[in-house]
């Protein structure tokens, strides 16, 4: 079964940058569509951005376009989110997402705080 972590996750100023990993285990990520989301107090969860792993296409939220990068590894078993200039509201804890068909797996999150 697939399991994702998430790591990379702390403190940043704003206008700061943090790099955010997923790695995966248990399964190849060939045929899955990942995807960050986040989660900020007292709001829902959200996507960010997603990669089909498959060709590489992305897609991003409207308020992290220019400012955020996902981007795959070449062994195909970890996914990455570059945050640059950070905002206060980028704070949020910070999820991965592995899907495809009926399959929809989560890691457990990393804090993203962005504050002077």
């Amino acid at each position: 079964q697939l399991q994702l972590v998430e790591s990379g996750g702390g403190l940043a100023q704003p206008g700061g940058s943090l790099r955010l990993s997923c790695a995966a285990s248990g399964a190849n990520l060939e045929h899955y569509f990942i995807g960050w989301f986040r989660q900020a107090p007292g709001k829902e969860r959200e996507g960010v951005s997603y990669i089909d792993f498959a060709d590489g296409r992305t897609n991003y939220e409207d308020s992290v376009k220019g400012r955020f990068t996902i981007s795959r590894d070449n062994a195909e078993t970890t996914t990455f989110l570059q945050m640059d200039s950070l905002k206060p509201e980028d704070t949020a804890v910070y999820y991965c997402r592995a899907f495809k068909d009926r399959e929809d797996y989560w890691g457990p999150g990393t804090q993203v705080t962005v504050s002077s």
